[in-house]
Order: structure tokens, then sequence, then C-alpha cells
């Protein structure tokens, strides 16, 4: 958790620092920054496999940086957790902060913090005299990574894009690791919808 801690300060920091050298042609609060959308996130590793889906609602704060929240649920199943043809089923839900910073038009890096509701279910073997097991717990994960776009740039806050996510927190709870808590590469196709923007500059 404190490895976490200094991450997040140092990515707020930077964030903060570039914020100041950005100059501001229009102060206050701008519907026209305002978007909104949602991904699908698709993942197998080592024997496991993960699929869920991500609404979003932000605001960009910059022409190089968009903040916002989401809410997510997902699923995973992963194989030989314990014993040879075991299962261990996993759902989860719950919900986040994220920032993406734009170097240029078409990528992204991006930092999401989540917290999420956890509820796994041990299948045993066939024949192998074990009991069915569930068991429900929470945990935070912090995804740090990058993506492709279509195309973000003033004006157009309309675009698909394709992004690649890891979970650096260590957490053994996390929903994005694997049975041994290694991180599962999260990949999440999705689409960014601009709410009130009329083809202005914003």
């Amino acid at each position: 958790m404190k490895k976490l801690s200094i991450l997040c300060g140092i990515f707020l920091l930077t964030q903060g620092l570039f914020a100041q050298d950005e100059e501001v042609k229009e102060k206050g609060f701008k519907k026209e920054k305002l978007f909104s959308g949602g991904t699908v996130s698709l993942s197998f590793f080592n024997n496991t496999f993960l699929i869920g889906g991500n609404p979003i609602f932000g605001y960009s704060l910059t022409k190089w940086a968009d903040v916002g929240v989401v809410a997510n649920y997902n699923y995973s199943s992963a194989r030989d957790y314990q014993y040879v043809n075991d299962r261990l089923r996993q759902t989860n839900y719950g919900g986040g902060v994220f920032t993406r910073l734009f170097p240029v038009n078409f990528l992204f890096a991006q930092a999401q913090f989540e917290h999420n509701f956890i509820t796994q279910k041990f299948v045993a073997p066939p024949n192998s005299g074990l009991q069915n097991s569930t068991f429900k717990t929470s945990g935070n994960s912090f995804l740090i990574g990058g993506g492709y776009t279509s195309g973000r740039y003033p004006g157009n806050n309309n675009f698909f894009f394709l992004s690649l996510l890891f979970d650096v927190s260590n957490n053994p709870n996390s929903p994005y690791t694997d049975y041994l808590g290694r991180p599962i590469p999260v990949i999440r196709g999705g689409f960014n919808v601009a709410l009130f923007q009329k083809g202005r500059n914003r």
C-alpha cells in the first residue's frame, strides 16, 4: 500500500506541474469538456479468462489531460487453481477514478485506481471428494498502461480507443491477478463520446 501511495503522489504531482505550465484561455467549468463512454475488457493469461464492462464519465482538464470516474463489472475464471481440473470463478463490481495523458492526439498514458467487491466460487474437481465453496472479499487495484485512439484533438472528443493495462498494487485480492498473484494483462477497447461539444475548440 505504501508503494501505491508513493506512485499516486508522484503521478498527481507531475500532472499538477504540467497543468501550471499550460496557457489557460478559459477559466471555470465548461460543460463542453464533459464526456462519457465505456470499455469492454478481455484477457487470457495462464489458465485465466477475464471479461468485463466499464462505463465512464469524465472531464477534459486541458488539451492533453482527461480525468473521470469509472464503474465496472468483471467476470473471471481460472482453471487448475489448487488442484487439477478445479475451477475458481470470480465476479466483481466496483468503481474508481482515472486520468489519461495525451502526448500526441492518438496515444495516451493512463492511471486508474479502483475498489472492487469480489465474490469467489471454488468448484472442486469431479470425483475428488472436495466441497464447493464461496468466499466474499474486497480489494484495491492500481492500473497503469497506455493505449491508442482514433484521434483526440481540440474540437473533437469523440473517438474509439484500445488500451493495455497492468495492476501494480500487489494486492492479492485484486481481480486483475492470477492465482499466483501475478498481474493479468488487461486489454480494454471502447469509445469516448463528447456530451455537449459543438465542433468548437475546447
